[in-house]
């Protein structure tokens, strides 16, 4: 995502994560810095960043000077360190509202949680303007709080993909948007994920470090840079659940949200998930050569047409009281039909 961003100052870094819609800034004052309020100095240091803004993430504690947090009042010195954590902008697309059904888990002024079936696109982009959750979302809120929908829209603040399935974390507001962006830079929200990928592991618990960035030779997908020279940092830990034999069902646990992550990660250690098309998991990767063993197989990517990864956990304080809240979410019942024909199938 960075390749997509202005040139910025040499003293101006920035750092993103691709799937959390959050986006971190560091900036050292110059030497020359007159005493300017913190608020108007990143107006004009941040593209798209309005003053509003600002405020919102000086009142949620996310702009830090010298590593201590201040108010949008505070006056910039000459070298000044300045971190901000900053939620996206919404995109310019018009949100078209519709009536899809979709479950939520919790709601209340600040925020929602949803457990998005597979195939949905959760925002609206080229080539898929409706029926995605936004959408459908923008319909709830008009229907819960109707004279205030058009303050009411629903703000991401981390996406799954298309068709992986599962908890997904929405805020109604900005404030509550900042908070929890900042949550997520800081790595205090928990996330699991339920997959099943292909291979016997070796361990019964491990972590995937590695460097993940669009690959050089098809930017549609994602790929590992071991080396560190491309692409951003990224940790995935991963335990064992259950063992099949040819396929082995994982707890993953995301440390960074990177796009693709898991996909990406497990393709790395040549573990792919199960019926993963873009990633390789979609052919026969371990098992026999026997006609019924292929016929087993292929029948269970006809029940899961999609990678086996479900969104299963998340925790989090609540970005008003700080309560500790937590959700979770079964496996939709292709995933959990064939976790159990692969069960059987161990058995037989």
């Amino acid at each position: 995502m960075s390749a997509d961003l202005p040139d910025m100052p040499e003293n101006q870094e920035v750092l993103e994560e691709s799937q959390d819609l959050y986006e971190h800034h560091r900036i050292t004052a110059d030497k020359g810095q007159g005493l300017l309020r913190i608020d108007k100095f990143l107006m004009v240091r941040l593209e798209n960043a309005s003053r509003n803004k600002i405020q919102q993430a000086a009142r949620a504690g996310n702009i830090l000077v010298n590593d201590k947090p201040v108010k949008p009042n505070y006056r910039v010195k000459p070298m000044d360190v300045i971190s901000i954590v900053l939620s996206h902008p919404p995109r310019e697309i018009e949100i078209i509202s519709e009536n899809i059904p979709i479950p939520i888990l919790y709601e209340d002024t600040d925020l929602l949680v949803v457990d998005k079936p597979a195939g949905m696109v959760v925002h609206p982009a080229y080539g898929n303007y409706t029926g995605t959750l936004v959408n459908a979302l923008a319909y709830h809120l008009q229907e819960v709080s109707p004279d205030k929908a058009p303050d009411r829209m629903p703000v991401l603040v981390h996406r799954i993909d298309k068709d992986t399935s599962g908890i997904l974390l929405i805020a109604k507001n900005e404030l509550a948007q900042a908070k929890l962006a900042a949550q997520f830079f800081h790595h205090t929200i928990e996330r699991h994920y339920l997959a099943l990928a292909w291979g016997d592991f070796e361990e019964d618990e491990g972590t995937i470090t590695g460097n993940i960035g669009r690959s050089p030779k098809d930017r549609k997908v994602f790929t590992v840079f071991p080396d560190g020279s491309q692409g951003r940092h990224a940790v995935t830990h991963y335990k064992v659940i259950e063992r099949f034999g040819y396929v082995t069902l994982m707890d993953c646990r995301l440390e960074t949200g990177r796009t693709h992550q898991i996909r990406v990660h497990f393709r790395h250690i040549r573990h792919p998930l199960f019926g993963d098309e873009t990633y390789g998991g979609n052919v026969i990767l371990k098992g026999t050569t026997f006609s019924k063993y292929r016929q087993f197989v292929n029948n269970c990517f006809e029940i899961l047409p999609r990678q086996a990864l479900h969104a299963r956990f998340i925790a989090f304080f609540h970005p008003a009281d700080g309560k500790w809240m937590t959700f979770a979410s079964e496996p939709p019942d292709d995933m959990l039909t064939v976790i159990d024909k692969w069960r059987k199938y161990k058995i037989a």
